[in-house]
This record gives structure tokens, C-alpha cells and sequence, in this order.
């Protein structure tokens, strides 16, 4: 049986996670996805379920994509994320998970204006925790051993970048932009370019192209004896 699944992933799992869950649930093992979420984001994850569906998540990989995130402002993390540890940017020492302790931040204006700055086409560095290959490795295994390589940069495309609350050091934003975009590093960049540092809290992906995250289903509402419902062919 070959079609798809629009799935809202939920926070604490990996995509293959869900991958694996969904395997168990069907009884079938030629399950894909189409973009991978880390797994404290939440969201829009599309599934191909046998084998003519998962030949045709390449289709899917390449629509832009749509975010809601939250990023914390005065910290920088080593994983561009609260993941990872985090360092206080305006006197460098590591902190916790609280986005510092600086005495001014930059105006709703100035991030607006900073926000304007990424939009359209540009190179974005990936980052060092990230499933990306050099020379055979993923990068976050070279990171996890403590190395750092020179990467090379993407070129990605930023559609729309609107700011929805601001409430310092908390900023949330909805970013659609192209594949292969990592919000993180988005994040991390607007906090250098505010002169604060910035750290992802909170992500969701939204949409995938034409698919909504609305009409996802959650994986924990899925049986052996519900699943074929959802199913959906392109």
C-alpha cells in the first residue's frame, strides 16, 4: 500500500523516531520522510509509505518551507539552539538557560529593520551540529569530538520574515524560506546582526509547500486498526 502522511511531530522524538513508530504501527518497513525536524521542534513532517511513495519524497523535499520560531536574545549556544551550552554574549561566560542578563536591548524597530536584512536570496553557513557530510562525516560527529572544519555556504532563499511577539530577551518570528534553510542558524545570525547574541527556544514547522500543519495527524492517535484513514496519495 503506497501513499503519504502528513504527521505533527511531536517535541522529544527524532524524525526517525517517528519514522520507526510509524513502521511498528503499519507493519511496513519502506517508510521515509521528507525533511528532517531535530527533536525538541515540533511540526509538519511528511511520510511516503511504501515503496512508490518513498521514491517520490524527493518532490517534496524541495518546497519551501514555513516556521514558527522563538529565539532568546543576550546568549549564544554552541548548537545555535537551548540544546547546547549556552555562553553569555556580552561578558562570555557560559550561562543558563535564561537568555542572560543584559541591562539594554535593541528596539521592536531595530529588529524589524534587522529582520528586512535576510530577506531573499543569500549564503547561509551551515552549522557544525548538523547531519551534513564533509569528507564522509556528519558534521555534528566532528563536533561532538570537538572539531571545528570549515563549511561551505548554502544558498538559501528567505520569502517572508515577519516578527509576531517581541518581549526581550524572548523574539518570535514566522520565516518561510527555501530547503535547506536551518532556522537556527537564522536565529543565531539575527542575534549577531542585533549586537545581542541569539539562541532557537522554540520551533514548529507550519507548512511544506501546499501541506498544511492543521491537517496533520498526531502521532500518538494513529493504531494499526486507523492509520490507512490518513493516508493520501499525490
Amino acid at each position: 500500500m503506497d501513499g503519504f502522511l502528513l504527521i505533527d511531530k511531536p517535541e522529544g522524538i527524532t524524525s526517525h523516531d517517528a519514522v520507526d513508530r510509524l513502521r511498528r504501527i503499519t507493519g511496513i518497513r519502506r517508510i521515509g520522510h521528507a525533511g528532517t525536524l531535530d527533536p525538541f521542534a515540533t511540526g509538519l513532517l511528511i511520510v511516503g509509505v511504501g515503496r512508490g511513495a518513498t521514491k517520490r519524497l524527493s518532490e517534496i523535499m524541495g518546497k519551501e518551507k514555513t516556521y514558527e520560531a522563538t529565539a532568546v536574545l543576550g546568549a549564544t549556544s554552541v548548537t545555535q539552539d537551548r540544546t547546547g551550552t549556552l555562553t553569555e554574549w556580552s561578558s562570555g561566560q557560559v550561562v543558563k538557560n535564561d537568555g542572560g542578563n543584559r541591562p539594554e536591548w535593541p528596539t521592536e524597530t531595530a529588529v524589524r529593520e534587522a529582520m528586512a536584512g535576510f530577506l531573499g536570496p543569500q549564503k547561509q553557513v551551515p552549522p557544525m551540529y548538523s547531519a551534513k557530510k564533509i569528507a564522509g562525516k556528519k558534521l555534528y560527529e566532528l563536533a561532538r569530538a570537538g572539531l571545528e572544519v570549515e563549511r561551505k555556504p548554502a544558498d538559501i532563499t528567505i520569502y517572508a520574515l515577519e516578527l509576531l511577539r517581541y518581549s526581550p530577551p524572548m523574539m518570535s518570528f514566522s520565516v518561510r524560506c527555501s530547503a535547506g534553510t536551518y532556522v537556527r542558524t537564522l536565529a543565531h545570525d539575527l542575534g549577531h546582526a542585533l549586537g545581542t547574541g541569539a539562541y532557537l527556544e522554540a520551533l514548529r514547522r507550519t507548512a511544506i509547500g501546499e501541506f498544511r500543519v492543521e491537517n496533520a495527524a498526531e502521532l500518538a492517535g494513529l493504531t494499526p486498526e486507523n492509520w490507512q484513514k490518513a493516508l493520501f496519495a499525490l
